[in-house]
């Protein structure tokens, strides 16, 4: 009897402390990764927190890092609380700030990702992908942010892991921006080559056409899976259902179609899990993988190893997905 009396205590301090947790907490930190300038995400994502602070009773302020390590070392040390990542950021999110994907971007289209892409500047004389395999050291290349699925990990994996190149010694200069950076750096013959998103694209389409005028696409990935919500799990139950409820309700009139409309051509968003980022993990494993394969200086019992260690991964990974 005892022993059922002390359970029962026990299990209601800890509600009465989640309950407190809940109470203390007047502000939360929205982290926004640095696709663009500051300026121009703000003026995006500003109204969108606005309506959230309303729905969920607490003000939400935006969190603007200069690059995608910021969020995720924000939302580690609690700096942030709920951020907007990209799949293969939101990986990092997870399994070192204590994150949880709960939401997905909804494309105003109904497309259920989007793309990267390899460009050139139309007059630069580069007609294609084949000619910047083959003259690596005749161009300038900008490559996205380390964390950034669609301006690195995929056209790394894809352009140059598969084609046994590395973008940091197969080009004369090696520089990495934002999505943004990127465009403008070839429109304005900064770099030769550049990787950037179809998420861009389609923004420079309807503000700015005669910029992608310019702008010849070389290359274009296979579709990525479109960007996640993550929060921190320890967040209070009660925070927690305030922020999904609003975030997947979000879209329903003309005014909030409209603001989603300005972030990224969005239509809203749809419940989610980390299960939505065990295609970007394979991705990445399949690139070490490839990397270990063709290693020469790499001792052999140690590439048994790494590759052995891969395999048992990729096959864990694969009963997730089942």
């Amino acid at each position: 009897m005892f022993r059922k009396i002390k359970t029962l205590l026990a299990a209601a301090s800890l509600l009465l402390a989640g309950s407190a947790l809940a109470a203390d907490i007047k502000e939360l930190s929205f982290g926004i990764i640095a696709t663009e300038k500051a300026g121009a995400l703000r003026q995006m994502w500003e109204p969108f927190l606005d309506d959230m602070s309303k729905a969920v009773g607490v003000k939400v302020n935006g969190f603007y890092a200069t690059d995608y390590a910021g969020i995720i070392e924000g939302q580690r040390f609690n700096k942030v609380q709920v951020a907007w990542y990209g799949n293969k950021s939101a990986i990092d999110a997870v399994d070192r700030a204590n994150g949880e994907v709960f939401a997905q971007f909804v494309d105003l289209d109904g497309t259920p990702g989007y793309y990267s892409y390899l460009i050139a500047h139309k007059d630069s004389g580069i007609q294609s992908l084949e000619q910047v395999l083959k003259n690596g050291k005749d161009y300038s290349f900008g490559i996205g942010d380390p964390s950034s699925t669609s301006g690195n990990l995929v056209p790394t994996y894809y352009v140059f892991t598969r084609n046994n190149l590395d973008p940091k010694t197969h080009f004369k200069v090696t520089r990495a921006s934002n999505h943004e950076g990127n465009f403008l750096a070839v429109l304005n013959r900064q770099v030769d080559v550049a990787t950037t998103n179809s998420e861009l694209t389609l923004k420079m389409k309807e503000k700015s056409p005669e910029k992608l005028d310019q702008i010849r696409i070389l290359w274009t990935s296979p579709l990525i899976p479109r960007d996640p919500l993550v929060w921190r799990k320890d967040l209070p139950a009660d925070i927690k259902k305030k922020i999904q409820d609003f975030v997947v309700g979000y879209g329903k009139n003309e005014r909030e179609k409209e603001i989603l409309k300005n972030m990224y051509r969005l239509a809203g968003f749809r419940a989610s899990t980390d299960a939505q980022l065990v295609p970007i993990r394979q991705l990445e494993l399949f690139k070490d993988r490839k990397k270990f394969e063709s290693d020469a200086n790499m001792d052999e019992t140690e590439r048994k190893q790494k590759l052995a260690d891969i395999d048992g991964k990729l096959a864990e990974l694969a009963r997730q997905l089942k």
